[in-house]
């Protein structure tokens, strides 16, 4: 069962990356072609007798190809581990069919994931932050979604325990408001990080950050909905194949 959950799981993500690859084409090329040629202005005019680097991708390789082949293997995996999740979760976190389930570790996952990470180390466009530091750059990205994410799961087992004495709405405000809190103290202990240039469009990192958003909710969305429609409609043919059984 594991296996087909996996199997599903991939597949929906792979229909999610069908469709982020569309928007970002759409929504996040133009803005990724602004801050390319901001870039290379900015290096011209710090070095205007050298010669550009040679390209080792084409732009038009990266835009095209290299852009589906990351969505899709970076969608099909997020939904392999969204199907574990899932088959963790059924029956375990409330009386939940396939689709509330599925929803609601979608919204889980988008804001412990992606929306909470962000606001405090927003995507940025090339020509945002400097080479030397990308490294301590994304150790505190990733540590930061280590964080969300394991907070956002004692949050849940939080929210179970204190089921019983407090009530369902209740202990859904606490432990929602203790996630808050830890992630407030973790984001104000974590450095900031701020690299945009001083010439840098705003209206060109807005859009970048904005397509980025996009591409994740049409990602999560699709997870939670499609495969929750999936598992479903699985659970009913089971269901009639037993009652047939019988």
């Amino acid at each position: 069962m594991v296996g087909a959950l996996l199997l599903r799981g991939m597949l929906v993500g792979i229909v999610a990356g069908l469709l982020c690859f569309g928007f970002l084409k759409i929504a996040g090329e133009p803005s990724v072609d602004a801050a390319i040629a901001f870039e290379t202005a900015l290096d011209a005019a710090k070095n205007p007798q050298g010669q550009a680097e040679p390209e080792l991708v084409s732009r038009k390789t990266q835009a095209g190809i290299g852009l589906f082949t990351g969505v899709i293997v970076y969608s099909a995996a997020f939904g392999g581990l969204f199907a574990f999740a899932f088959a963790l979760a059924y029956r375990r976190i409330g009386d939940f069919g396939p689709r509330g389930v599925s929803a609601l570790l979608a919204g889980i996952g988008f804001i412990a994931i992606y929306l909470v990470p962000m606001l405090k180390y927003p995507a940025s466009p090339p020509a945002v932050g400097a080479p030397a530091t990308i490294g301590m750059r994304t150790a505190l990205y990733f540590s930061f979604v280590t964080v969300s994410l394991l907070a956002a799961v004692a949050a849940g087992m939080l929210r179970r325990r204190l089921e019983r004495p407090l009530g369902a709405w209740n202990s859904v405000l606490v432990a929602g408001g203790a996630y808050i809190a830890v992630m407030l103290a973790v984001g104000l202990a974590l450095p900031a990080v701020n690299e945009v240039p001083d010439q840098f469009p705003p209206v060109v990192l807005w859009q970048f950050r904005v397509a980025a958003l996009g591409a994740q909710l049409i990602m999560w969305a699709t997870l939670g909905l499609a495969f929750g429609a999936l598992s479903e409609r699985a659970a009913m043919d089971r269901g009639r194949l037993r009652a047939k059984a019988v």
